[in-house]
């Protein structure tokens, strides 16, 4: 079994715990029953939003739905910190591929397409 089979069977063992059917679930996180069912049964990957919004609906602290009934106040502020830095760190990412894009489009782009131009016209082409 995999990460998202045992979250997806301990969703499942707390929903009905609950006494929630699929459908309510389902309703209440505007999905299909089918795409609910399809989450139960580890077919569909959960993002970390949607993981939330479920440890919410069946009122269970989201590190104990992930399976970390054990962390202190300073580990989970440490993985707050932690993702924090990862998002600053993807946006700096991110501005840099746009500026290489940006880099890439100056170099190459505009010039290609004026030396094509320029060499169709040096064969003979219009």
């Amino acid at each position: 079994m995999n990460v998202t089979s045992n979250l997806s069977e301990k969703i499942r063992l707390i929903r009905l715990q609950k006494g929630l059917s699929q459908e309510n679930m389902a309703d209440m996180l505007g999905l299909s029953t089918t795409a609910y069912g399809d989450l139960e049964r580890g077919r569909t990957e959960l993002s970390v939003s949607r993981v939330e919004n479920i440890a919410k609906l069946l009122d269970v602290p989201l590190p104990e739905l992930l399976g970390f009934d054990a962390l202190t106040m300073s580990e989970t502020e440490w993985l707050r910190q932690e993702n924090t830095r990862l998002l600053g760190e993807n946006r700096r990412m991110q501005n840099e591929l746009d500026q290489w894009k940006m880099k890439f489009k100056q170099w190459f782009g505009d010039g290609i397409i004026r030396h094509i131009g320029e060499e169709r016209e040096r064969i003979g082409f219009k």
